[in-house]
């Protein structure tokens, strides 16, 4: 249930529990809603036992819609292009673009080597204009 706090988020929880609560009652705090979670745990675990008794094999039909919304429920727009478009092959997605682009020509190992010409990057904080795009 708290698989995604950290022990610095549980840390947290129990100072501002400290400094809410006090010294005294944090103990019995702690101890309620250990209680309380254990109990609505027991609840809905009791609760899926009499939904199987009662349903018999329909209760697997009903949770194979269940289980395809879980997946779905998964799916980013970068695993979804990964999986539809590259073959799962995600290391298109994965490369390094942000490298700088080197100012050394580039030779075709011919006698006249093509050097594209140099373009001015922006000031910082400005954004680039094509009037050619717009």
């Amino acid at each position: 249930m708290f698989a995604n706090l950290s022990w610095e988020h549980i840390l947290v929880l129990v100072v501002v529990g400290l400094v809410v609560l006090g010294p005294e009652r944090l103990p019995g705090a702690i101890r309620w809603t250990s209680n309380a979670l254990r109990q609505a745990r027991d609840y809905l675990s009791g609760v899926t036992t009499q939904l199987r008794e009662d349903l018999g094999p329909d209760f697997d039909e009903l949770r194979a819609p269940i289980s395809e919304l879980q997946k779905l429920r998964g799916m980013t727009p970068r695993s979804v292009l990964t999986k539809h478009l590259l073959d799962g092959d995600d290391s298109f997605l994965t490369g390094n673009f942000d490298k700088p682009v080197s100012d050394k020509p580039v030779s075709s190992g011919g006698p006249t080597a093509v050097v594209p010409p140099a373009v001015e990057a922006p000031p910082p904080g400005v954004t680039p204009f094509d009037s050619d795009a717009t």
